[in-house]
């Protein structure tokens, strides 16, 4: 057994774009990590090449992905397939998330874009 520290905790983004990723631990089949953007921040990430489970522990924003668009907070999961382009938008207070990748992230090489 392994207790996860700090998962799902904002970490003030230390970027111009207000985004932050922190993996918090990783085995072959899974890594676990916090994803956070601050209130007003851009989310620029990619497509992965893995598929994401989502857990929003803190904030408020709006999930684009796969042609659907879902706000979310606090409680919400969302699953999000291998390759599906996906972003964050109107945030309106710190988000922070607890992600999940099966397989670990890059472990599929990058997904596309």
């Amino acid at each position: 057994m392994q207790i996860i520290a700090d998962a799902g905790n904002f970490t003030e983004p230390a970027s111009e774009a207000g985004n932050h990723w922190v993996e918090h631990l990783r085995v072959a089949d899974l890594s676990v990590g916090t994803y956070s953007v601050r209130c007003g921040g851009t989310d620029d990430q990619a497509p992965h090449a893995e598929d994401e489970i989502y857990v929003v522990t803190a904030g408020q924003a709006r999930l684009i992905a796969g042609g659907e668009s879902v706000q979310v907070g606090p409680g919400s999961v969302v699953y999000v397939a291998a390759g599906e382009v996906h972003q964050f938008t109107d945030v309106t207070a710190d988000l922070a998330a607890v992600v999940l990748f099966a397989p670990a992230e890059g472990s599929r090489g990058t997904g596309p874009g």
